[in-house]
């Protein structure tokens, strides 16, 4: 990442952090007294990124609903865990019979 893009991005902090709205504006305003040079492309990206939204709840929801989707995956299959359980017995038992002929990884 380079210095222009966490510029835009510490910019966009500072202004969810202060619960002011994120605009390209403002974003050029803390970037430039900052001394940073930024692609003026980069103010209005963010800007429209985050317009209407709340950075901050951004922020402390993103991993609620990564983990929200297994659990969901996992309820809807139901049978899923004693189908898998099945598969891993015979998996093993595919293995056992390899040893029992000999063809074990040392011989």
């Amino acid at each position: 990442m380079s210095i222009a893009e966490k510029a835009i991005v510490y910019a966009t902090l500072i202004l969810a952090d202060d619960n002011v709205d994120v605009s390209a504006d403002k974003l050029e305003a803390i970037t430039r007294a900052a001394g940073v040079n930024v692609e003026p492309i980069y103010f209005s990206l963010f800007a429209k990124a985050f317009e209407g939204r709340d950075v901050n709840e951004l922020l402390l929801n993103v991993g609620s609903a990564a983990a929200a989707a297994p659990a969901a995956g996992a309820a809807a299959a139901g049978d899923a865990p004693a189908a898998a359980a099945a598969e891993e017995k015979k998996e093993e038992s595919e293995e056992e019979s390899d040893d029992d002929m000999g063809f074990g990884l040392f011989d």
